[in-house]
């Protein structure tokens, strides 16, 4: 008999699908996917078959296409099928054939779905493509997201053989008298995974006749712990991330009170896209290196002083700006600059975006651009000249916002404003001054 309660209970009990649900059935024609299609049928869920033709067999191919779609006609269900030419896919996207296979199929069944009101994808993986997916990212290197295997649900994903292991499929398939097509490619150990179900696991079975019982039990543990670091992670990260406008600071000591640190770590860095190796090197420059800088794709994380700023990246290419003198505005990054000539001597105090400077001391074009090591001025109140990057150090400005102030430059070189920090002293408005231009500064 076909396992039609163990099924059916092993559906509800991993809520993958309803009655309810219209389900996409994955079927290449091999034993495995043939059993689901089958089992589907028999406990009378609503479903279609996809089956993909990639075109790398010839004339197989074409005899494994034609087979599923006499199944579907035999089930009496909707048929779906597409013929890929993987080859050339892989070529013109550097794939692996593997890969290019993949993505061309999970595309195509996402297609489907959205196209005729598919709600579920229904694959035909077992307990094996279990094992052998972990024993894979155990010899490629895995965290503990890795050892939890296949998971009978992830998203419109459904795995509903995950009950079965092989040798039961193999036996259920012979006593029913099922008929299916088998793939050539699966006996050879061309691939990694084919290396792993023939070469490794027959010894392990050696080892262990009860492998797949074995794993079962393992990887409940593994979900176990992996749903237990997530909630403990997704609790550091309320605690310990703090947002700081558009950035996020973490305490330097709050770092070093994590245990395990390193574990923790790579948890709450992973989602900016920094690695086990930037943890390693950042945990081994935590009290050394203020101001070293670790790059992501899209992240920098800086050690500034007694805490970790994550900040996104900004897009390169910031050019310097000339402003002539009937100019009123100009765009500099992510700031607009205005430009007002006023005929009243005043001082601005309140506003460190908007500074006002004596207009007969201005020579244009002057230039708006980011500094430049060996920048100095002379910052207001001060009688000699400082660098620039002295004044960021001493005002304690974060290293990943030094590169986004607007440096304000004179035609004779004088920086004459360091843009939402400081007025250059020999810039200022004095009693002898007669008409001043107001330059501020808006976010955009």
């Amino acid at each position: 008999m076909f396992p039609v309660k163990r099924f059916v209970d092993f559906v509800q009990q991993n809520n993958l699908f309803t009655p309810d649900n219209k389900i996409l059935a994955a079927v290449s024609g091999g034993m495995d996917s043939v059993l689901m299609a089958h089992l589907l049928k028999l406990t009378g869920f609503n479903f279609g078959i996809a089956h993909c033709n990639f075109m790398l067999r010839g004339d197989d191919s074409v005899a494994d296409q034609e087979f599923t779609r006499q199944l579907a006609s035999q089930l009496g269900v909707s048929f779906h099928t597409v013929n890929f030419d993987t080859e050339k896919y892989a070529d013109e996207n550097k794939l692996s054939i593997q890969m290019a296979a993949r993505v061309l199929r999970y595309n195509w069944f996402k297609t489907i779905c959205q196209s005729l009101s598919y709600q579920v994808i229904a694959l035909a993986h077992h307990q094996n493509d279990t094992i052998e997916t972990i024993l894979l990212n155990l010899t490629r290197g895995t965290g503990i997201a890795g050892m939890h295997g296949i998971l009978p649900k992830n998203g419109d994903l459904a795995r509903p053989l995950l009950f079965l292991n092989r040798d039961e499929i193999v036996k259920i398939i012979k006593r029913e008298n099922v008929s299916y097509v088998e793939d050539a490619s699966n006996s050879s150990t061309k691939y990694a995974r084919n290396k792993i179900r023939h070469k490794v696991v027959p010894v392990l079975k050696e080892l262990n006749p009860a492998l797949e019982r074995t794993f079962e039990n393992n990887l409940k543990h593994f979900r176990e712990l992996e749903q237990l670091l997530t909630e403990k992670v997704e609790d550091l990260k309320k605690d310990i991330l703090i947002s700081d406008g558009e950035d996020t600071v973490i305490s330097l000591e709050q770092v070093k009170q994590l245990s395990p640190q390193r574990l923790l770590l790579i948890k709450l860095l992973q989602p900016y896209g920094f690695t086990e190796s930037v943890v390693d090197d950042l945990i081994t420059a935590i009290d050394k290196h203020a101001g070293k800088v670790f790059k992501s794709g899209d992240f920098t994380l800086i050690i500034d002083r007694n805490q970790l700023i994550i900040t996104k990246n900004k897009k390169a290419g910031k050019a310097d700006v000339v402003i002539k003198l009937n100019e009123h505005a100009v765009n500099y990054g992510e700031f607009k600059l205005t430009i007002l000539h006023d005929d009243s001597p005043m001082i601005i105090k309140d506003n460190p975006l908007a500074v006002a400077i004596d207009e007969d001391k201005i020579i244009y074009p002057i230039i708006l651009r980011s500094w430049e090591k060996g920048d100095r001025f002379q910052p207001l109140g001060m009688k000699t000249r400082q660098k620039v990057s002295d004044f960021f150090i001493h005002q304690k400005v974060p290293l990943h916002k030094k590169d986004n102030v607007p440096v304000l430059v004179n035609a004779n070189g004088d920086i004459m404003w360091l843009g939402g920090y400081r007025l250059d002293e020999r810039y200022k408005v004095g009693n002898n001054t007669k008409k001043v231009t107001i330059f501020e500064l808006i976010k955009l």
